[in-house]
């Protein structure tokens, strides 16, 4: 069973959202997966997800309740397979904590995308467009889902 972690800043907006979103498409699928997200900072260790966040889940019938946001630990680059960055800098930062051998596992999440393999997700705390962090993750479900089979 692949394992993937799923990161932004806070670990309150894209992060969360994507992991629901993941669990939700996966199972839906028949392909089960281990799913988690974490953040770059502690700023919000503890936190349940952003309300826009919470909303957008709600409205897709993701249960967020068990969410709080933690930072990303030394360990999880040996617990999980793929270490999927939300932006450019989530990845800079994810690289450069990375143990040796292991930064091969980041990932930007829209990569897998088509015509968009360099665009990164801006993150909705600032912007407060949720919707579309949405529609963004939305569009790598299907081509992530298909990577993890393929190298599982």
């Amino acid at each position: 069973m692949p394992k993937v972690l799923f990161v932004c800043l806070g670990n309150i907006c894209r992060s969360p959202m994507a992991e629901g979103l993941m669990k939700q498409y996966s199972k839906e699928r028949g392909y089960i997966l281990q799913v988690d997200s974490a953040g770059t900072s502690s700023w919000e260790e503890g936190n349940l997800p952003h309300p826009g966040t919470q909303a957008i889940l709600k409205r897709e019938g993701v249960d967020f309740t068990n969410m709080r946001s933690r930072p990303i630990s030394s360990e999880d680059y040996y617990m999980f397979d793929w270490i999927i960055g939300m932006d450019d800098q989530n990845v800079a930062d994810l690289i450069n904590r990375a143990p040796q051998g292991m930064a091969d596992k980041v990932h930007l999440y829209m990569e897998v995308v088509k015509g968009k393999q360099q665009q990164e997700i801006p993150d909705p705390w600032y912007s407060g467009q949720f919707e579309k962090t949405y529609r963004m993750l939305m569009e790598g479900l299907k081509p992530w889902l298909n990577r993890f089979k393929e190298e599982a």
